[in-house]
């Protein structure tokens, strides 16, 4: 399982080598606009200094790489320092085609072929871009900025000097490739089935419970409340509160079925970045 495992992971990686390198060379770097983060940062110095991008990756991203060492273990920074090494190599060496001088087109699937490559990698457990090792370890540091916040506080910065350098449309164009990437990335690392946490209060939890186990076929769990308002009952009742999650595909009959059961029930709908283990998957009824 192991091997299995090591071959799926390179795979991974490999393939988001050559996505990544793709929307560079075949599409970014010929028009001058920038990703974000590292990546961006390399494109920004090469264009004012002529240095080439394939040797600005692999530098600029040394220092992370040190601090993913420190921070997230050996196997981790081996792996991200041999991908980010093959990406600067697949710059260096492989020729892509220009495929297009449209910069709407360039911006945009400039920035879906690099959030491939990205998202690609990360679910090989590496990293083409060291940023987001910084952006994990401060949020950790400081509880005051999330991953997202430090991310995009950095990109903000680096759009900023990129609108000086290169121009005001450039920039923003560089904008909507970052926008397209951060998308991709997303779709990757959370696929089509994206979830939602559905919190239900209601007099009837007992029904809504079965209804949503038996009917649905999705597991649950009971919290033990109380009443806090009394418009339903005394306060301090106690009270079932029903959690499941969903597909957002599957929101809209939960929530009728709900409704059904109790029309007055409050119902909180939260996004779910991540999950694991638990009946996520609907369990097959007969």
């Amino acid at each position: 399982m192991k091997v299995i495992n090591i071959i799926r992971d390179s795979a991974n990686i490999g393939i988001g080598i050559l996505s990544a390198a793709f929307g560079l060379k075949g599409f970014l770097l010929s028009s001058h606009f920038i990703d974000g983060g590292a990546t961006g940062v390399s494109m920004l110095i090469s264009d004012i200094t002529f240095l080439p991008i394939s040797i600005l990756i692999f530098v600029i991203n040394v220092p992370f790489l040190w601090l993913g060492y420190r921070k997230l273990g050996l196997w981790f920074a081996i792996k991200s320092t041999i991908a980010i090494a093959l990406l600067s190599l697949c710059l260096a060496v492989v020729k892509f085609p220009d495929v297009t001088h449209d910069k709407l087109l360039t911006a945009v699937f400039g920035g879906v072929f690099i959030g491939m490559g990205s998202g690609l990698a990360m679910r090989g457990g590496a990293v083409l871009d060291g940023t987001e090792i910084a952006a994990v370890l401060v949020s950790k540091k400081t509880q005051l900025l999330k991953v997202s916040d430090f991310i995009l506080l950095l990109n903000v910065l680096i759009f900023g000097i990129a609108a000086s350098v290169l121009g005001v449309e450039p920039a923003m164009y560089s904008i909507l490739t970052y926008m397209a990437a951060a998308k991709m990335i997303d779709f990757l690392l959370n696929g089509i089935e994206q979830y939602s946490g559905i919190t239900v209060i209601s007099t009837k939890s007992d029904a809504i419970r079965r209804a949503i186990t038996v009917t649905l076929g999705r597991g649950v769990t009971i919290y033990q409340g109380k009443s806090g308002y009394g418009k339903d009952g005394h306060v301090n009742d106690p009270r079932d509160i029903v959690f499941t999650v969903a597909t957002r595909l599957e929101i809209p009959s939960l929530k009728q079925t709900i409704l059904r059961i109790d029309p007055k029930a409050f119902i909180v709908q939260q996004s779910i970045d991540d999950t694991t283990g638990g009946l996520l998957k609907r369990k097959k009824l007969h």
